[in-house]
């Protein structure tokens, strides 16, 4: 049979085969950083590890939030290995499925080419490009929430079944699961219903579906407030805090204006503002309460954003078709290769390991250089162990001796220490001791108890003789001043020798 000629030139590939492997090249890019690793990829490299009795055991007693994500990592270390592309790809896959719901839901609201324009931004924010390649869920809940929106914008166009409600429901549900901050889709998706002026029984279908999965997640946010000490490192909310949140909703209300919003009508504006602006709000307001407010828990609402932009440009090929149409088909390949000029500085710098606020795996190279048989090692702060829990092979030969329990058996992160009266008399029997601990510039202030007793007995009974930083960790090497003949019990060091 003959093909009739332009056959081949009427042909359009499918719009999520552009930003798809987009988002995947960006991912790949520099995936390693370098052989660097901070401390939140830490907590999922080492908890992954524990079996699965042994992460049941510690989500009792810590991080229960976290524990679907642990116990997916669990299951692809065991399958795959552990390693930093193992590690750190769940979260390129999910950004690439994100962008594509992107490109799927613009392409069915405002077009093709604010479809294509909004798939292929997503990926270049400088938000999603951080935890693009991030060893945490949070780009596990944009993929979920980009799937939950891209049902909810089919059952607005009339063809959602039951199955596409339980879907939704199951989507949001696991979301949740992961963090349960991403409920705050919920009210970006009812402000679309009351936006779109949407039929009763869509509603009804709407609240069952959402009601389900917030019961499915209410035990799971009961149990992690008991865990609450966990953020209780975050900062009160300040003016300059709110300076990013509203650039990002300036600039997706100059997109939603763009597509000339209508109350009633299913639009991009629709859609995007609400997904950009509810969750941005809503955490600002629960942070009021307590506080909350960092970016990557309200990650998925940067969906919001790449689709504003896309139905700007979509707007703007549109407008400019009719008296050139030829021009109008380079707009969106030309904006995206600005966007790239412009943003390579950036994406170069959150792929390089000075992007974090510290490298563990630099720290124990530091510790491998540095130890001798038989040397002590102590934490400060304890969470700071996270270097040897990550790279056991470089602390071999070191004691630990403010440890009483490890993080496995304790059902913690960083291990049960012993009473400050115990550490001081372990480092005291030493005669060198490794310290690991923050760089000045990222530390914070040493209080009493057992980390005041490990500084007070460093400055106290030892000296400096070795110091290395390296991207935010520090560690130093102490050994004991010179005791004077004849005398029995520990000898403070002469003034001004620590």
């Amino acid at each position: 049979m003959t093909r009739p000629a332009g056959a081949f030139r009427r042909y359009r590939p499918p719009l999520w085969l552009i930003p798809l492997p987009w988002t995947l090249a960006l991912g790949l890019w520099g995936l390693s950083r370098q052989r660097s690793m901070w401390r939140d990829e830490a907590a999922t490299w080492q908890v992954a590890q524990r079996p699965a009795s042994g992460i049941w055991y510690m989500l009792g007693q810590v991080d229960a939030v976290h524990g679907l994500y642990y116990l997916l990592m669990h299951g692809l270390f065991v399958c795959f290995g552990a390693s930093t592309t193992t590690l750190r790809l769940p979260s390129v896959l999910a950004t690439a499925t994100a962008a594509t719901c992107v490109a799927l839901i613009g392409h069915r609201l405002t077009g093709r080419w604010a479809g294509l324009a909004g798939g292929l931004a997503f990926g270049l924010l400088p938000a999603v490009q951080f935890y693009l390649q991030e060893g945490r869920s949070y780009a596990l809940v944009a993929a979920g929430a980009g799937i939950s929106t891209l049902l909810l914008v089919t059952a607005l166009r009339g063809r959602a079944r039951t199955g596409h409600w339980v879907a939704y429901g199951g989507v949001v549900a696991v979301c949740a699961l992961l963090n349960w901050l991403s409920l705050l889709v919920l009210p970006a998706h009812l402000a679309t219903l009351l936006w779109t002026k949407a039929a009763r029984g869509t509603r009804t279908r709407w609240a069952v579906a959402s009601t389900g999965a917030v019961g499915a997640a209410l035990p799971l946010i009961l149990f992690s407030r008991t865990q609450s000490d966990q953020v209780s490192w975050i900062p009160p909310l300040t003016w300059h805090m709110l300076i990013g949140p509203a650039v990002l909703l300036a600039i997706g209300g100059l997109g939603a204006l763009l597509d000339r919003p209508r109350v009633g009508r299913l639009s991009a504006a629709a859609v995007g503002l609400p997904l950009l602006a509810v969750p941005q709000l809503g955490l600002l307001g629960i942070s009021l309460v307590q506080p909350l407010f960092l970016d990557r828990y309200v990650l998925f609402s940067m969906l919001g954003l790449a689709l504003l932009i896309g139905s700007a440009l979509g707007a703007a090929v549109r407008a400019a078709g009719p008296r050139y149409p030829r021009a109008s088909r380079l707009l969106v390949p030309v904006a995206l290769a600005t966007a790239v000029v412009a943003l390579l500085p950036q994406a170069l710098a959150k792929r390089s390991p000075a992007s974090r606020v510290d490298d563990v795996l630099a720290a124990a190279g530091n510790v491998r250089q540095l130890k001798r048989a038989g040397d002590a090692v102590v934490f400060v702060p304890a969470a700071r162990r996270d270097t040897a829990l990550v790279s056991p092979d470089a602390f071999a030969g070191l004691r630990d001796v403010a440890l009483a329990e490890s993080p496995l058996r304790s059902g913690t992160l960083k291990g049960e220490e012993a009473a400050p009266r115990r550490i001081r008399a372990a480092m005291l029997a030493q005669r060198r001791i490794l310290l690991v601990t923050d760089a000045a510039e990222v530390a914070r202030p040493v209080r009493g108890g057992r980390d005041g007793a490990k500084t007070a007995v460093l400055r106290g009974y030892f000296t400096v003789v070795a110091d290395a930083q390296v991207r935010g960790r520090r560690v130093t090497v102490y050994e004991r001043c010179r005791q004077d003949a004849g005398r029995a019990g520990p000898v403070p060091c002469p003034p001004g020798s620590g």
